[in-house]
C-alpha cells in the first residue's frame, strides 16, 4: 500500500516555528497535487495547505494565511509545511495527502493516499 511519510513534528513554544516534510515513495507523485490537513482531539480533519504538482499553485486555509508556507521539491519527491508564529490552537496530528488532478480541494475524501501523521504540540 502507498504510503506518504511525514516528518518534522514536535513540541514548540508558542511564537516558535516548525518545518513539516513528506516524502512521498516514488516520482509518480511528482505529478500529484499535495495537501497538509490537520486533526486536534475531538475534531474532525481540516485542510491546511495544498499545492498543485507543478509547486506554482497554493491554497491555504484562511487561518493559516500569513503564518504558514507549504512548498514543494519534486527532485526529491518531498512536499514541506513551514510553520510560523505557532499558536496553542495550532496543536494537533498533521497528516500529508496526495490526489489527482484539481489542487485545490478542501476535503479529506477527495485525497487518495495519506501519511500516518506526525503530532505538533504548541505550549503556551
Amino acid at each position: 500500500q502507498v504510503q506518504l511519510v511525514e516528518s518534522g513534528g514536535g513540541l514548540v513554544q508558542a511564537g516558535g516555528s516548525l518545518r513539516l516534510s513528506c516524502l512521498a515513495p516514488t516520482r509518480a507523485f511528482t505529478m500529484y497535487a499535495m495537501g497538509w490537513f490537520r486533526q486536534a482531539p475531538g475534531k474532525e480533519r481540516e485542510f491546511v495547505a495544498s499545492i498543485s504538482w507543478t509547486g506554482t499553485t497554493t491554497y491555504y486555509a484562511d487561518s493559516m494565511k500569513g503564518r504558514f508556507t507549504i512548498s514543494r521539491d519534486r527532485a526529491k519527491n518531498t512536499v514541506y509545511l513551514q510553520m510560523n508564529s505557532l499558536k496553542s490552537e495550532d496543536t494537533a496530528v498533521y497528516y500529508c495527502a496526495s490526489k489527482t488532478g484539481e489542487p485545490g480541494v478542501r476535503v479529506p475524501n477527495e485525497y487518495d493516499y495519506w501519511g500516518q501523521g506526525t503530532q505538533v504540540t504548541v505550549s503556551s
